[in-house]
């Protein structure tokens, strides 16, 4: 039973593109989700144009397809789900499996922040505004996880920075917190109370 979030048992996103990612695996037995963890990403950096997030999170991203490619050129990483800058709603890894987001980390003194946190990216950096049509996204997916996963409260949801200071900034200061959770509760401008996923 999905409370009414339209997430299927094993914790598939009703509406997202499914693109299971071979960079996941098992949750410990009888871990409990109780923490959303929200990033940013582009590639190369600052472009937004390509679908090489796409191949980064399907390990199949070609070196030579750009110069900033060499660097991470084996990099085994995936998010639970990924918002484009249009809205579009990509999913990865389902929420009971352990998505490779988050890293070396720590949040209210727990590591391995992986095991127990769903991760969700949006397509942008630290500086540069997120979109209207990516707020609205990621405040409907929000409502949806935590009707689905009472155990992440509003105070247990974290920027990558947080779970993982000095060496993540994400989802950096261009990041409006105080739009996000208030639409969160279905407060403030611009936020449809239920966005259309289908």
């Amino acid at each position: 039973m999905d409370g009414g979030a339209g997430i299927d048992g094993e914790g598939w996103l009703s509406g997202a593109e499914r693109r299971p990612s071979p960079s996941q695996d098992h949750r410990p037995p009888g871990t409990n989700i109780d923490l959303l963890v929200i990033h940013n990403i582009s590639l190369p950096p600052g472009d937004f144009s390509g679908d090489w997030i796409d191949d980064l999170f399907l390990d199949r991203l070609d070196p030579a397809a750009h110069p900033y490619f060499q660097a991470i050129a084996g990099l085994r990483v995936s998010a639970h789900l990924l918002i484009r800058r249009s809205g579009r709603l990509l999913q990865y890894v389902p929420f009971e499996q352990r998505a490779w987001h988050a890293g070396v980390s720590r949040f209210a003194g727990r590591e391995r922040c992986n095991d127990f946190s769903i991760g969700i990216e949006l397509e942008g950096t630290d500086e540069i505004p997120f979109t209207e049509a990516q707020y609205a996204r990621l405040a409907e997916c929000t409502r949806r996880i935590l009707r689905r996963y009472p155990a992440i409260t509003e105070d247990r949801i974290a920027g990558h920075a947080e779970i993982a200071p000095g060496r993540k900034t994400d989802p950096g200061p261009a990041f409006d917190w105080n739009r996000y959770r208030r639409s969160i509760r279905g407060e403030g401008r611009g936020i449809a109370p239920e966005l259309p996923l289908d």
